[in-house]
């Protein structure tokens, strides 16, 4: 008997999720958003056949296993503690949260009911990211002693005066929108315990309408611009190891870069998606390689996978269905999720007050 799944957001993510469910042998059975307009248009496109604007009464449904979290940053704690509370699994967009405070809440919520809690870290999931895994479980690597994180964007703010530039409904600029490559770093390097964090933020152009991303997302010329327009930083780990991260929305950079290096004890490697033009998913060009020594010669390694333009979003949805079921082991914990954001809450008070912050 297949899992029943509920979809509580009608964005754009929503599509990825419903494709990686079914892909996984799920079923979609319905879609709640305060807006139903939004909820019946998404439902037309996916062909979920109930729509509603109570969460609640999708939740009471006896015939729901699980749901996806498909909304503004602010609401993704206290909707996924709803849903665990009425004996839901959860599947949740990124961020986890908007701090550490509320990620833990939910890793205990999750304990507590014995349900699984999922964050959409997407990236685990793109092909070349399970390729470099195998390398490094297999002991290729070695340990990873320092890292390297980018998402760099030279456009890509998503409209301004939205809930993306309130920081009381984002929780933060690019720091916290694109904390991908820091959480497919600390992946790779088996999320060490973090130690201090050194970070500066920026706010060049965050109000100039010439960044702006290419992905249609209105302006509300009456809403808040509040968050950083990019963050750069360092992070030292009680185990000797280190990473450094960069994360933009709008930097005077050749385009987008969103990408992890690492060198390991015995190999070095590169995971690196780049943009032609910027944002665009069908314009992007993947690199996976490995660096070593092999018979006294500098190797290079070209590790080809198939291409995958969602960016891994339908694959991360399928491992959720699967870890229900018991028959793939989670790409993510709730555990590193409540690690990462407190790396990202670090890292915002390491710039408010110009000082490293231990964790």
């Amino acid at each position: 008997m297949s899992l029943k799944l509920g979809i509580i957001g009608a964005g754009g993510m929503a599509r990825y999720h419903v494709e990686g469910f079914r892909q996984a042998g799920a079923e979609v059975v319905a879609i709640a958003d305060a807006n139903k307009t939004a909820a019946e248009k998404t439902a037309a496109k996916l062909g979920i056949a109930d729509v509603c604007d109570d969460v609640a009464a999708l939740l009471k449904r006896g015939d729901i296993d699980g749901v996806s979290v498909i909304v503004p940053n602010k609401f993704h704690a206290p909707l996924t503690l709803q849903a665990l509370k009425a004996g839901k699994h959860v599947f949740c967009e990124k961020p986890p949260a908007l701090n550490a405070k509320e990620a833990a809440a939910m890793a205990a919520a999750a304990s507590g009911a014995k349900r699984t809690l999922m964050f959409n870290f997407n990236n685990r999931a793109r092909p070349e990211s399970y390729a470099m895994k195998d390398y490094i479980e297999q002991g290729l690597v070695g340990r990873i002693n320092s890292c390297q994180a980018k998402w760099i964007r030279r456009a890509g703010i998503p409209g301004f005066g939205g809930w993306f530039t309130t920081k009381a409904l984002s929780g933060g600029g690019p720091l916290i929108d694109l904390l991908h490559m820091v959480d497919l770093g600390l992946f790779f390097m088996d999320y060490p315990e973090p130690a201090q964090v050194l970070a500066q933020t920026y706010t060049d152009h965050i109000d100039n309408k010439a960044f702006k991303g290419p992905w249609g997302i209105p302006d509300n010329a009456k809403g808040t611009t509040d968050v950083e327009a990019a963050a750069h930083g360092f992070i030292t780990f009680k185990t000797g190891q280190s990473m450094s991260f960069a994360v933009s929305w709008a930097e005077m950079n050749r385009g987008e870069e969103v990408s992890v290096t690492f060198q390991g004890q015995k190999a070095g490697g590169t995971v690196r998606r780049l943009f032609g033009t910027d944002g665009l998913d069908e314009t992007a060009i993947d690199a996976c390689e490995l660096y070593t020594l092999e018979n006294g010669r500098h190797v290079n390694r070209s590790i080809n996978v198939p291409p995958d333009e969602t960016m891994g979003r339908t694959r991360s949805a399928a491992n959720f269905v699967r870890v229900i079921e018991g028959t793939e082991k989670p790409l993510n914990t709730p555990d590193q999720a409540v690690a990462l954001m407190k790396i990202i809450d670090a890292a915002y008070k390491s710039a408010a007050t110009g000082k490293a912050v231990s964790v």
